[in-house]
């Protein structure tokens, strides 16, 4: 061979070497939900369901696979095909019924008095349907209604609630059909009230055996119409929201039973409903009587009250909980499996989200769980042990932790990963957990583990996942501690670094922010909850940082409602004290500073603007609340009183009256449509700006609501990113 030969092979062998080993570049339609590659470099899951404690089942396409637990008897782990794709059709088309493409939506309803029936759940178009998985056969099916939403069906009795337009509809499993209300249009029944807060997200609530369904009525027709308009008509048509904004008129609320046996329907006697709201609702074990949490309008004071589920009569309030900031009610009472006389109840009484136990007079027993952490879940019980199963920041405010407490001593153990974020289900004794958790170096890992303090230990890993981004070029996350401007608390902050990043260089910095209640954006699962523009915007050479300041969920009620009536004030101050600390660094260039935050986020991001002009050179606010008097009651009302009895929060906290203090360059986006901070915030802005002689952007999704959708959502971060690519580079 000659020699030049040689080295041109040489040379091509090198050449392919490190092209092969060279890592990819990222482009939006791989990092933004409803891009075309989004979905190839997320980790991949696997659905699970069980069937009572004896196995698990995984959910797939073509079939359905048990994984034995090995209590009756069955190896542990070993694995069995349930059912397959071809078997179900098979069997709904025999039926005269359509056939289903899938299983990820199948269950296994258990009876605990027929812990061996081996029933299989599936929805078609048309029809459920329950399979007799071990004899392949139909065993029932229900017709379900096109016009109907709102489906809530019950396991035991297989009845099924409805709704259709405004009003609630019950199918019993004979196929017997009740209209449960008849209201005219204004009054919703059967939907979720009070604007899903105070952990509202159904309208429907099944007694235990299924015979008597609670359900709530909403009469809105005295609230004010906002203006939506629907822009797909030749000529544009009004599309009135039912929006009660903070200090007017609100809805009002009352809950119905409607028992199936008498076919009639009761109220609860709650009195006047007017400025009252109503939560937790909760059947006792026995039917006999439903529990609910009424809270006055200030949400300063609540209480657990008890009815007569037969005749709606009031006969007792249990307990009441008052705090001169706020309450917030949210979870049903849990009643204990093996003990029908006593039940937990949460509360942040004494600072953190704990349990408590009381019996059914509202005599309080004991304190379950204390310390400065908080429970996260009410998880379910190991029914054995006598254990109730909890998820917590115990270990630490950036995890999801799974322990074990003991009813009777109050004694916890650790289940499932230490140093981890888990999300578990359990069986129905409670005595397994599939396990999913993540860390921010592990994409996502699934175990069938027990829960058990006392040897019977199983641990068997069902997925472990590498990451999904491994070919591309990833930058360096960081996360830390700040101090407060408390100068007391510590915040944590997440730092994301260009890619090939070099510590003499100078680099722009974007600070990506939320800030407000019900929202913690750093959280130790993969990369800390880095999103995916802020890896983008790495590529472009950004440094992107965010801080979970005071006033953000996940660090007790102290940590969250510090902001009381003043929203934005301690938040611009903690976020300021993250600002300092990127300028304390070489590779930061102080004079290229950008923000960038949606919803409480674009709020944030329009204040930071207009009080430090002089740090922030260009924002992009999403979806931004302007003006608190044009937000919802119950969230608003919440955190600032109304507007007529905080007038010096409200003024403070309203960017229309400090528009002229604009510098920069402020782009402004929303949704055409948007019910949450409906369109006026954004508008009165710029009227504002206009007067004042500020000159803020703007720019419009015609007819999306308050986030981007589909390929919607990849145009906007490709547009904010030519913003600051525009602006602050």
């Amino acid at each position: 061979m000659k020699s030049r030969d040689f080295l041109l092979l040489l040379f091509l062998s090198i050449f392919t070497t490190t092209m092969a080993q060279e890592k990819k570049s990222f482009t939006l339609e791989d990092l933004m939900p409803g891009g075309s590659n989004y979905y190839n470099l997320q980790p991949k899951n696997e659905w699970y369901e069980w069937w009572g404690d004896k196995a698990c089942m995984k959910l797939g396409i073509d079939d359905i696979q048990g994984i034995w637990t090995g209590i009756d008897g069955n190896k542990a782990g070993s694995r069995f095909t349930v059912i397959t794709l071809e078997e179900v059709n098979n069997l709904l088309v025999k039926n005269g019924l359509s056939k289903i493409s899938h299983f990820y939506n199948a269950s296994f309803p258990f009876d605990k008095k027929r812990p061996d029936d081996k029933m299989l759940l599936v929805n078609t178009k048309s029809d459920r349907v329950l399979i007799d998985w071990a004899k392949k056969a139909i065993v029932w099916s229900q017709k379900r209604d096109e016009k109907g939403a709102n489906e809530d069906w019950n396991t035991l009795s297989r009845n099924l609630a409805f709704t259709i337009d405004n009003n609630l509809y019950i199918k019993t499993a004979d196929g017997k059909q009740y209209q449960v209300t008849d209201e005219p249009d204004g009054i919703v029944c059967g939907q979720s009230v009070h604007r899903n807060e105070f952990g509202i997200t159904k309208g429907t609530f099944w007694s235990p055996k299924g015979n008597k369904l609670a359900f709530y009525s909403m009469d809105q027709s005295m609230v004010t119409d906002y203006p939506q308009v629907d822009i797909s008509k030749r000529v544009a048509e009004l599309v009135p929201d039912k929006y009660p904004m903070a200090g007017m008129t609100s809805h009002k609320v009352k809950v119905g039973i409607f028992n199936l046996s008498t076919q009639k329907s009761v109220y609860l006697d709650t009195g006047d409903n007017t400025d009252k709201y109503y939560t937790c609702i909760s059947w006792s074990p026995d039917e006999k009587n439903i529990y609910l949490v009424e809270l006055n309008r200030d949400q300063n004071c609540a209480e657990l009250i008890k009815f007569d589920a037969s005749t709606g009569e009031k006969l007792m309030t249990l307990f009441r909980e008052e705090h001169p900031k706020y309450v917030e009610p949210s979870h049903p009472l849990t009643f204990l499996p093996w003990d029908d006389s006593k039940f937990i109840y949460q509360s942040q009484r004494d600072g953190f989200n704990h349990l408590y136990l009381y019996n059914t007079n509202g005599k309080e027993i004991k304190q379950l769980t204390s310390g400065k952490w908080l429970v996260l879940d009410l998880l379910g019980f190991n029914i054995k042990d006598k254990e109730v199963i909890i998820s917590s920041t115990e270990i630490s405010p950036l995890q999801s932790n799974i322990f074990g407490v003991n009813i009777a001593n109050g004694k916890r153990h650790l289940i499932g990963e230490k140093d981890a974020y888990n999300s578990p289900m359990l069986s129905h004794g409670g005595g397994f957990a599939l396990n999913k958790f993540t860390s921010h170096n592990v994409p996502r890992t699934i175990e069938l583990i027990s829960t058990s303090a006392k040897g019977r230990k199983f641990n068997l890993t069902l997925l472990s996942q590498e990451n999904p981004m491994k070919d591309y070029k990833m930058p360096e996350i960081t996360v830390g501690t700040i101090k407060a401007a408390d100068g007391i608390t510590d915040l944590y902050y997440r730092m994301v670094k260009p890619i090939d990043f070099d510590a003499k260089k100078k680099y722009p910095a974007v600070i990506y922010v939320y800030g407000g209640p019900h929202a913690q954006l750093i959280h130790n699962t993969l990369n800390y909850d880095t999103r995916g523009w802020d890896i983008y915007m790495a590529q472009k050479g950004y440094i992107v940082f965010t801080v979970d300041n005071r006033g953000s969920e996940n660090r007790g009620l102290e940590f969250e409602n510090v902001t009381f009536r003043n929203l934005g004030t301690e938040e611009m101050k903690d976020q300021i004290k993250g600002v300092e600390f990127l300028k304390s660094l070489p590779y930061v260039d102080a004079d290229k500073l950008g923000v960038h935050g949606w919803s409480f986020g674009g709020f944030m991001t329009t204040n930071l603007m207009l009080t430090y002009p002089e740090i922030f050179k260009v924002g992009v606010a999403g979806g931004p609340v302007i003006n608190w008097e044009y937000y919802e009651i119950m969230y608003g009302e919440r955190y600032m009183d109304k507007a007529q009895d905080n007038p010096e929060g409200y003024k403070k906290a309203n960017l229309t009256l400090r528009a002229g203090n604009l510098k920069g360059r402020l782009e402004i986006i929303i949704g055409g449509n948007d019910p949450v901070c409906v369109p006026q915030h954004s508008y009165s802005f710029l009227r504002a700006a206009i007067d004042a002689g500020a000159q803020p952007d703007f720019f419009v999704y015609p007819g999306s609501e308050h986030n981007m959708v589909g390929k919607d959502r990849v145009h906007l971060y490709e547009h904010i990113t030519r913003y600051f690519e525009d602006h602050l580079k």
